[in-house]
């Protein structure tokens, strides 16, 4: 089965435009092509399933053409040998998606900003590395992981039916001869999932969206119930975030809150701010 990488190429080889005498894909041909937003290349590119699955996007039923997208992708190296590789392993400043020498505009680039990452979220995944699936680079292993899973080794922990006693003693592990559903044919059971909670998530979606009334997560990055560090990083911070840190505005203000709105009220003593969490939050 070809990926997404040999897919496009074989498609993008039908047209002749795209293509040199010596059979080796044209990089800056695509590209401007793309960016003119060429009526025969959109076309081709809609005709392979794959590839329109990676590279348009529906708004009101009427399909998108991500170019920006595209163009990042044909700029890899993994996709042609000529070309930089634009996210896996170059940082710097950049505007949009050019680098200063290229703008005015300035933005702190951080790799892998585009990444999905699949992440451990149990206890036995906390010294694990975290694995993380570019967007532009990796869309076949991003497939992959988002797909529907199969869950084994199913057990039913409950009282067995025609037991009356609701005692603790009287719930034990017993075989699952099925789910108990509701006339729409909806699991009604309360299921205790181990293993990757996000996968688990993603494959319940199908079936249960807009359906479960509650979701508890038992995550090492709940500093809440686990003491210390999370096993990885929470978030990175922003440019305003890291220019904050870096030169602080001098106030008097040692509190602050966020009302409903959104908006910011500060206080210098706490007792000023015990009367701003009553105006505010109640």
């Amino acid at each position: 089965m070809k990926n997404i990488f040999e897919q496009l190429t074989d498609l993008l080889k039908k047209d002749e435009r795209l293509v040199s005498q010596d059979g080796v894909l044209l990089k800056n041909q695509t590209q401007e092509l793309a960016r003119k937003n060429d009526p025969a290349l959109i076309k081709l590119l809609l005709s392979d399933k794959a590839v329109k699955q990676h590279f348009f996007f529906e708004v009101e039923k009427t399909l998108i053409f991500d170019k920006e997208k595209f163009i990042r992708f044909i700029s890899n190296k993994q996709f042609l040998p000529d070309s930089y590789t634009a996210f896996k392993n170059k940082i710097g400043l950049t505007a949009g998606d050019e680098y200063v020498s290229e703008n005015k505009e300035v933005v702190l680039a951080w790799p892998y900003k585009d990444c999905i990452l699949e992440g451990g979220m149990t206890k036995e995944d906390q010294k694990r590395d975290e694995i993380f699936y570019n967007e532009t680079l990796a869309p076949d292993d991003i497939n992959r992981l988002l797909d529907a899973k199969v869950f084994t080794n199913f057990k039913r922990i409950g009282i067995e039916k025609g037991t009356a006693s609701a005692k603790a003693s009287a719930v034990k592990e017993h075989k699952l001869d099925g789910f108990n559903r509701d006339e729409k044919g909806t699991i009604k059971d309360n299921l205790i999932i181990k293993g990757n909670n996000l996968l688990a998530l993603a494959s319940l979606k199908k079936e249960f969206a807009g359906k479960v009334k509650l979701i508890y997560i038992d995550s090492p990055y709940n500093t809440y119930l686990y003491k210390g560090l999370p096993p990885g990083a929470i978030g990175n911070p922003g440019l305003d975030a890291l220019t904050a840190a870096i030169t602080p505005t001098k106030t008097p203000y040692l509190y602050y809150l966020s009302d409903v709105r959104g908006n910011m009220h500060y206080a210098v003593t706490h007792d000023e701010h015990v009367r701003n969490k009553e105006k505010y939050l109640r």
